[in-house]
This record gives C-alpha cells, structure tokens and sequence, in this order.
C-alpha cells in the first residue's frame, strides 16, 4: 500500500504510523511525498515540503525503516530526488542502511518522459551517482520492486 504523506493533506500523523505498521505486520507499506521524505532529517519542521540542507540523522522516516520490515520507501517524486541530492553524504549511509527497503518510481507528470514535469531521469542519475555499489544500485533501481511485487 502506497502511502503519499504530506502535511496537513494526506496521511497525517506520520510520527505515529509505527503504530499501523504494528497492526498490520502482513501488509506492505511504501512511504511516498514530502512529509516522507522531509522526515529523514530528525529536525524536519512539518510544514515545510522540501527541506534544504544538511540532514540530521535519526528522523522519523530512517527509524520507520529501520524497526519495521513491512515498511518501505518510494524515491520518486521532487520529494524524493530532493531527500536524495540535499545531502549526499547522508544520502550514501541511508542507502547502505535501507537497501533492501528502497524503491525507485519516477511519478513523473510529463507523459513523454523528459522535460521539466519528469524528474524521474535525474533521480536514477542520483541513485547511480550515490549508491555505494553497483548492487545496491541495483537493488534500488529494480531488484527490491521485482521481489516486492513478486514481478
């Protein structure tokens, strides 16, 4: 179940959610839009859609897919490609820590696939350029999605 989160619009009370992962341990979750991603950073102000800057570990999303194995993390979006490109350095060790957990999706609004309205494009180029390893790569750009919806 894809979960867009974003601040007083959908999906609100993202720091009380570990609580339906606990009901619902049989169900995937994919985190999903700006209050996902803003809340990789533990100092993430709510409101603000797309954070900038240095990324202080520990935030809600990062302990989401740490303690919960049915949790996990769609890196598309302008949300995604900004959590990805802030911090690259945080970025590398979110990586490596959710490897498993991480899935790319370009939810680009351009229906020819380039342009201004896709980012999708710039978000593998992230990925590659950030990605520890070739497999971890992999992992993000396709394996953990051909595992997770058993493709």
């Amino acid at each position: 179940m894809l979960l867009h989160f974003q601040h007083n619009t959908y999906n609100l009370g993202i720091e009380n959610f570990h609580k339906t992962l606990e009901k619902f341990p049989k169900v995937n979750f994919i985190g999903h839009a700006q209050a996902w991603w803003g809340n990789i950073d533990k100092k993430h102000i709510q409101k603000i859609n797309y954070p900038q800057g240095k990324v202080t570990p520990g935030g809600i999303t990062d302990k989401l897919l740490s303690n919960y194995e049915n949790m996990f993390g769609d890196l598309s979006a302008g949300s995604g490609l900004n959590a990805l490109i802030r911090d690259e350095a945080h970025t590398k060790g979110f990586f490596d820590r959710h490897q498993n957990q991480l899935l790319y999706g370009s939810d680009c609004a351009d229906s020819i696939g380039r342009g201004p309205g896709c980012q999708g494009s710039r978000t593998i180029a992230a990925v590659r350029r950030i990605s520890s390893s070739k497999k971890i790569e992999r992992k993000l750009l396709f394996e953990n999605s051909k595992k997770l919806f058993k493709l």
